[in-house]
C-alpha cells in the first residue's frame, strides 16, 4: 500500500480590527462644500492624511460620473476615501471605493451578562498619561476621559470618548466626546491648540481668540457652538 502523507495545510488566520473613521457628508453645491474642505486644510495642512475616510452620499443625488469626480477631487487634496455609503451600488464604477453598509455611530455599548456568565472585569473609564505627548503621537481612548500630566506637542493629537484634561501646554489637536458625548469638555493650562473638537464641532487655531493664547482655558459645547473661555 502506497501511503502518502498529506502536506500540512497552512490555515488562513483571520483577525478583526476596528478603526475610527471620519465621515464626510457632502452637500450641494459641491463646489462650495469643497471650498470649506480647502479652508479646513489651509488651517490644518495634512490633517486628514492617513486617516480612514468614509463618504456618505445620502444627502445628495449624484450620478456615477459626479461621484467619481468628487472622489478624485478629494484624492487631489490627499484625502483617500476608504468606502462610500448612502448610495446605490449601481452608481459606483469598478474603480471606485467599495460600498459600505452597516456603519453606525461610534458609541460604546455595554451588554448585561447573563446569570450563567461570570461578571466581566470592568474596563477603565479614564486614561492617565504621565509623560508628554510628543509631535506625531496619536492617543485614542474611546472609553472615557484622558488626562495628560505634561504637554501635548504640535502635530500630536488626543482623541477621547469623554473629556480631555491637559496639565501643560496644548499645542496639538484635542478631540473630545467623539462617541457623541456633547457634554464632554477640554481643559488645558496653556492653550496654543492647532484644533479643538467636541462631538464633531471644532475650532482651529485661527478661530480661537488670541486673547486666550498662553492662558488656562476650557472648551465646551453650547448647542451647536463651541465656547472657549479662560479658567480663573
Amino acid at each position: 500500500m502506497d501511503v502518502r502523507a498529506d502536506p500540512t495545510r497552512q490555515l488562513v488566520r483571520l483577525r478583526g480590527r476596528s478603526y475610527v473613521a471620519f465621515v464626510f457628508s457632502p452637500v450641494v453645491p459641491i463646489v462650495e462644500w469643497l471650498a470649506e474642505i480647502d479652508a479646513t486644510l489651509a488651517r490644518s495642512p495634512g490633517y486628514f492624511v492617513g486617516k480612514p475616510i468614509v463618504l456618505d452620499l445620502s444627502a445628495v443625488d449624484l450620478s456615477s460620473s459626479a461621484i467619481a469626480h468628487l472622489v478624485g477631487s478629494l484624492s487631489e487634496r490627499n484625502i483617500r476615501v476608504l468606502g462610500i455609503e448612502g448610495v446605490e451600488e449601481e452608481r459606483l464604477a469598478a474603480n471606485m471605493p467599495p460600498l459600505l453598509t452597516g456603519g453606525r455611530a461610534c458609541v460604546i455599548t455595554r451588554s448585561e451578562p447573563t446569570k450563567a456568565e461570570p461578571e466581566p472585569k470592568p474596563k477603565p473609564t479614564s486614561l492617565l498619561l504621565e509623560n508628554p505627548v510628543r509631535s506625531g503621537q496619536s492617543i485614542v481612548f474611546m472609553e472615557g476621559d484622558v488626562t495628560v500630566l505634561g504637554s501635548v506637542g504640535s502635530g500630536a493629537e488626543i482623541v477621547a470618548g469623554g473629556s480631555i484634561h491637559i496639565y501643560g501646554t496644548l499645542r496639538g489637536r484635542a478631540m473630545a466626546g467623539v462617541n457623541g458625548n456633547s457634554a464632554a469638555r477640554i481643559y488645558c493650562q496653556k492653550i496654543e491648540a492647532e484644533l479643538l473638537a467636541i462631538d464633531g464641532y471644532y475650532q482651529t487655531a485661527e478661530e480661537i481668540d488670541v486673547a486666550l493664547r498662553n492662558r488656562p482655558a476650557q472648551a465646551w459645547l453650547e448647542g451647536d457652538t463651541m465656547k472657549i473661555t479662560p479658567l480663573n
